[in-house]
């Protein structure tokens, strides 16, 4: 199976390869896997797999001298809920590379016959040096693997960073013939007083709510964007005001299913089920508001998951222009940033961020993954509504 960027599988063995495979290029290339816990960390320096590190002291992954990573699933710790595969350029700064210089690539799945379970080609990079390849992840005690493909600057130093560790200079050597000491995990204190007033989400990144004494409260989810600019006398006559719809799939605990969008004047409720209640539709863009979902946090013990999700009901389909940004609020945290930021899509739909109930609270996960329409993502999402052509008027 050949994977498109963002498209997921469900996998139904534990022993799996993964290898980045590529043309002959002068790039020197490292690959190393990160085991996160929840939150998208690394709990400490063993969960840092690469040439330095070969193997976690769990045995469930292992960095062969190939480049290639092993994996067995049934012996990865419970604490641990991603693995992220990624690939690094050595001394790219200083030799001025980046991906944008690699050929054909592709990353490869096998199983423990050394059948191809799954290929995703690398493509479209330009100044970056480091990328997310793909992961596993865990999803309802099972396992899923995640084509990524997002690429970011900074080299391995940054790539470690994103992960929660830091670097130190022995790091940026040639793999020594001994085996080096990983970096110091970096520390962050819970009892930190000046906590920021706004997170910025990276794709993929999960960051969970905090309750407070009084509970979750109300959750706004806000969408806002940008309009093309129209200067010029005929400017007046044009309408090219992009409209875009604030939408939501929602799944109960008691497995009813739902959505919630102007489409079909499905508004929701916030004292009822589905417990989220959609503000309004916004047809111009030129409300300074946007547009706004409110979720009940009084029946946070009700909800499942929510996939947040807007389409270009008319108006350019350019995200580019469009910039939109989702802020998602609760009282007693920091606001949550999630930017719509691949514009190289023309696909209409966008999944933007994914909330799931997590002890009791919700995890909020950055998606930005674009679709043809709703019912493709709501299959991407193993979502199961049926889905019809519809218009607001």
């Amino acid at each position: 199976m050949e994977l498109r960027k963002g498209q997921k599988i469900s996998l139904d063995e534990n022993f799996f390869t993964v290898k980045f495979e590529r043309e002959n290029s002068p790039l020197e290339i490292d690959t190393a896997a990160f085991l996160q816990e929840y939150g998208g960390k690394v709990g400490g320096d063993e969960d840092f797999i690469f040439y330095g590190n070969t193997s976690h002291n769990s045995e469930s992954v292992s960095h062969l001298s190939d480049d290639s990573l092993k994996i067995d699933l049934s012996k990865v710790p419970k604490r641990i809920e991603k693995i992220s595969f990624t690939a690094t350029i050595y001394d790219a700064e200083i030799r001025k590379q980046n991906f944008g210089q690699l050929g054909r690539a592709v990353l490869r799945i096998k199983n423990a016959q050394g059948e191809e379970v799954a290929n995703f080609p690398l493509e479209n990079f330009s100044v970056e040096n480091a990328i997310v390849l793909g992961e596993f992840y865990k999803y309802k005690n099972s396992w899923k693997f995640n084509a990524v493909g997002a690429g970011f600057s900074g080299g391995l130093a940054a790539l470690c960073k994103n992960f929660g560790i830091e670097v130190t200079d022995e790091m940026t050597a040639p793999p020594p013939q001994e085996k080096i000491e990983p970096p110091k995990s970096k520390k962050f204190s819970s009892e930190n007083t000046s906590a920021p007033k706004k997170i910025e989400i990276r794709k993929g990144q999960k960051v969970k709510i905090t309750k407070n004494k009084n509970g979750l409260g109300e959750i706004v989810i806000n969408l806002n964007w940008s309009q093309p600019s129209q200067s010029g006398f005929f400017s007046q006559f044009l309408n090219r005001g992009i409209d875009l719809d604030l939408a939501c799939l929602y799944e109960l605990k008691s497995g009813e299913i739902g959505a919630v969008q102007a489409l079909g004047n499905l508004f929701g409720d916030l004292n009822s089920p589905p417990y989220i209640a959609l503000d309004g539709d916004d047809r111009t863009g030129n409300n300074a508001g946007g547009e706004t979902i409110r979720v009940n946090g009084k029946f946070i013990n009700k909800i499942e998951r929510i996939l947040i999700f807007t389409f270009i009901y008319s108006g350019a389909a350019n995200w580019e222009e469009a910039k939109g940004i989702v802020t998602v609020k609760c009282p007693g945290n920091p606001d949550l940033i999630v930017r719509m930021d691949d514009y190289g899509s023309k696909k209409p739909t966008c999944a933007i961020a994914l909330l799931e109930n997590v002890g009791g609270t919700f995890s909020v996960e950055k998606i930005v993954n674009f679709y043809y329409d709703s019912q493709q993502m709501d299959e991407d999402f193993d979502w199961g509504l049926n889905w019809t052509v519809g218009r607001k008027d």
